[in-house]
C-alpha cells in the first residue's frame, strides 16, 4: 500500500475510493435532497446492519432487493467517489445513503434540507475490538501492531474518520457520556475509566 491514509483537515480516512477533493465537494457542493436518509456512524458502530432494516422496511418487507443488490449500491456512502457521483447522477432510486464523516465535515446542505441522519452509537468497547480485527486484517488502512496499539491510538483520536468521542456534537457527547457512565456503574473501575 502507497499510503497509511488519505488525509483531509487533519483527519484520516482509508484509502479506498476516497480522495480530499471529494470530501470537500461533499462538504461544500452536495445537495441533499429532503427524501434522503442518511445513515451515519463512526466505523465499526453497525452501519451495514441498519442498511439492511433499512433496506427492508424501504421495500416492505421484500428481501429480494437485498438478496440482488450489494449494500454499498443500495446505500451508497457519500464521501467516497464512487458515492458522491451516484448521488450527484441519481434521478430517482431509494433515497439511502451512508456516511462515516464526522459532524463538521458533513454536507452544508443537509443543515437546511429536511433530510433525515439516523446516526448509530455503539458502545465504545465492541467499536474497539471490532475496530481492531478489521483494520488488523485489511489493507485499506495502516494495520495496528496490537490490541494495545490500537487501543492508544483510539483513545488519542487517530481512529478512522477521527475522534471516536468527538465524532458527533458535544451536546450529543455529553448526553452519551451519562448514559454510558449510568449503564456502566456496576463494571469495575479498571474497564471504564472516565478520565
Amino acid at each position: 500500500m502507497a499510503q497509511d491514509y488519505v488525509w483531509f483537515q487533519g483527519i484520516p480516512f482509508p484509502v479506498l475510493d476516497i480522495c480530499p477533493e471529494h470530501i470537500k465537494a461533499v462538504q461544500d457542493e452536495l445537495v441533499l435532497k429532503d427524501e434522503d436518509i442518511i445513515t451515519v456512524t463512526y466505523p465499526k458502530s453497525g452501519t451495514h446492519c441498519l442498511i439492511e432494516v433499512l433496506s427492508l422496511i424501504h421495500t416492505k418487507g421484500d428481501p429480494n432487493w437485498i438478496r440482488s443488490v450489494p449494500t454499498y449500491v443500495r446505500s451508497q456512502w457519500i464521501e467516497t467517489e464512487t458515492g458522491y457521483k451516484f448521488k450527484v447522477e441519481r434521478k430517482e432510486g431509494p433515497p439511502l445513503l451512508s456516511s462515516h464523516l464526522p459532524i463538521q465535515l458533513f454536507p452544508k446542505s443537509f443543515f437546511t434540507s429536511k433530510g433525515k441522519v439516523i446516526y448509530v452509537i455503539r458502545n465504545p468497547n465492541d467499536v474497539l475490538a471490532s475496530g481492531y480485527y478489521f483494520w488488523h486484517f485489511t489493507n485499506l488502512a495502516k494495520k495496528p501492531e496490537s490490541l494495545e496499539q490500537f487501543f492508544e491510538w483510539f483513545l488519542q483520536g487517530h481512529g478512522i474518520t477521527g475522534d471516536w468521542k468527538n465524532h458527533y456534537t458535544p451536546a450529543q457527547t455529553q448526553a452519551f457520556e451519562e448514559t454510558f457512565r449510568e449503564k456502566m456503574a456496576a463494571l469495575p473501575l479498571e474497564l471504564c475509566s472516565w478520565d
